[in-house]
């Protein structure tokens, strides 16, 4: 008996959620990646005191869905696994590549792209293989994927773009020695350009950090 697996290509649809309206007052506009477990439609919301006629947010809604837990009741999603990852990032940079495109966002608008947790790695390798230029990018309780070089970013160093990244100093998920590791690999691919922040608090979002950026 011999088992194969085999491949095909098919169009599918998918979600994002926004905040507030993109006019002629929009100043921002931010691009925001959730995490392992999370919702665009529930991440979003830790932007929501940010002032609204200056900033638009657009959170792109990770593809794969599965419930949380054993009643069913809850519902995450997750951007990647180790499984067939190669194909599961281009699909992911692809549909954020047509929301991006969908959202016609103006030239005169900072472009801020912010992930977290998990959103870490597809926020890089978006800005990474796009050559994308945005005004900040923000790396939040997340690791950075390994292949990167600094190469990478070189289009954001010339630019000067801001990067900032941000760690909770009781992470469950990022120890003291990750917490060092990532502080280097970020000195390293950012060219020491990068601002580190330290919080005092686990894995999470806090709005006071995000309103401060």
């Amino acid at each position: 008996m011999n088992s194969n697996e085999k491949q095909v290509t098919y169009t599918i649809s998918n979600t994002y959620s926004t905040l507030n309206e993109l006019t002629e007052q929009t100043k921002r506009v931010w691009f925001v990646f959730h995490g392992l477990g999370q919702l665009s439609t529930y991440f979003i919301r830790y932007f929501n005191e940010l002032p609204s006629k200056e900033n638009y947010i657009i959170a792109p809604q990770a593809q794969s869905k599965y419930y949380l837990n054993s009643s069913y009741s809850r519902v995450g999603a997750c951007w990647l696994t180790k499984n067939n990852t190669g194909e599961g990032i281009e699909n992911a940079l692809e549909y954020i590549d047509t929301v991006h495109r969908n959202e016609k966002i103006p030239a005169r608008c900072e472009l801020i792209i912010l992930g977290f947790s998990q959103g870490v790695s597809m926020a890089t390798r978006w800005v990474a293989s796009r050559k994308l230029e945005c005004h900040h990018l923000v790396l939040y309780a997340g690791s950075l994927p390994k292949e990167l070089i600094p190469a990478d970013f070189a289009h954001l160093l010339g630019k000067q773009s801001k990067v900032t990244s941000i760690l909770g100093d009781t992470d469950a998920y990022i120890n003291e020695k990750r917490r060092h590791e990532e502080d280097a690999k970020t000195e390293h691919l950012f060219q020491g350009r990068a601002t580190l922040v330290h919080f005092e608090g686990g894995h999470e979002i806090k709005k006071e950090i995000i309103n401060a950026l």
